[in-house]
């Protein structure tokens, strides 16, 4: 059982911004002098209750569709010693102010790399291959008979692959594409990356390049505001009439008016997307008017270990700061 935080029990007071897996929040109770308050739904917490529930605590562990800003760390008070994000991704958090107040962050990469790596490769392969599109034609009665050109896609064999953001679900992405017998690969990101690209012998290219030469485009980067709207009309319009884009990392660095003028005129194959602006994307949304535009509701870590240890990770990062000893997985801010 873990000691209590530096000021007593007491202290070790924390708001938990939705139903997490059980592995997760058992690791909390179970934790010594550790007083938990939870929005206890599957629906994000409205913001009211998440001003009202953040006051005076010490721990905060949320989720990535809470926005947590000023307003938020006002509303929580010079108490709020850490914050543990049930996530890889940290856009949704104001860092400059989090920073400013000392305050501590942990976040869950690596946990959830494998998941996120096999559901882009799943995501591609729809797209390229048009499964929706093909599952449609067999259930309302397109199917007709055996023809040669019928649902034809694109393959991975002898193509080339260009990867936005060789970090770790970069690298895990190219590492299980490269058994499709992809010719090359190339990567764009803020510099050169040569231990991680030597595996796949990976070419460091521009942006523009990427875009020139590849037959499939993956983006795996983070939110940030260099890469904010970077796949736009410009991006898509250098792509060959032939790839597919897919895009498993945030919404938000697509131009999403751009893609779909891209996809609807066929400047570009077909698209794939785990991540959308917003998210829900309302069901009137133009690009679910699309035949080549495969869309999933952010799945990317969607299994059940995978939740569950990012859970248990993020509490003990949450722990961890409580007690001022180092996270398991901590921001450097």
């Amino acid at each position: 059982r873990g000691r209590p935080g530096r000021n007593g029990g007491a202290a070790m007071s924390v708001f938990v911004t939705r139903r997490i897996p059980v592995e997760g929040l058992r690791v909390l109770s179970q934790a010594s002098g550790c007083r938990v308050q939870q929005w206890d739904s599957d629906e994000p917490v409205p913001r009211a209750e998440l001003l009202a529930g953040v006051a005076g605590k010490r721990g905060l562990l949320c989720l990535l569709s809470d926005r947590i800003d000023s307003e938020v760390l006002d509303a929580a008070g010079p108490s709020l010693k850490v914050i543990s994000t049930l996530s890889v991704g940290f856009d949704h958090l104001a860092l400059d102010e989090i920073k400013k107040r000392g305050i501590r962050v942990g976040y869950t990469p690596d946990v959830l790399t494998d998941a996120t790596a096999e559901l882009s490769v799943a995501l591609l392969l729809a797209a390229c291959r048009r499964l929706p599109e093909a599952i449609e034609q067999v259930k309302n009665g397109g199917w007709t008979t055996w023809k040669p050109l019928w649902m034809c896609g694109y393959g991975l064999s002898d193509s080339t692959v260009g990867i936005i953001g060789l970090g770790r679900i970069g690298q895990a992405v190219a590492r299980r594409l490269k058994p499709f017998g992809v010719k090359k690969f190339l990567y764009t990101g803020s510099g050169p990356k040569p231990e991680s690209a030597a595996e796949f012998d990976a070419e460091f290219v521009a942006l523009t390049r990427l875009a020139e030469e590849s037959d499939f485009v993956v983006v795996t980067c983070a939110l940030t505001p260099t890469t904010q709207g970077m796949c736009n009309k410009d991006f898509f319009g250098k792509m060959k009439k032939t790839s597919v884009f897919v895009n498993t990392s945030r919404g938000a660095v697509v131009n999403q008016e751009d893609l779909y003028n891209a996809l609807a005129h066929g400047q570009i194959a077909a698209a794939g997307l785990d991540v959308t602006t917003p998210e829900p994307l309302p069901t009137d949304h133009p690009l679910l008017s699309l035949k080549n535009c495969v869309i999933l509701p952010h799945v990317g870590s969607a299994t059940y270990a995978t939740r569950s240890t990012m859970a248990v990770l993020a509490a003990n990062n949450l722990l961890a700061g409580l007690r001022g000893e180092p996270m398991p997985h901590e921001l450097q801010l």
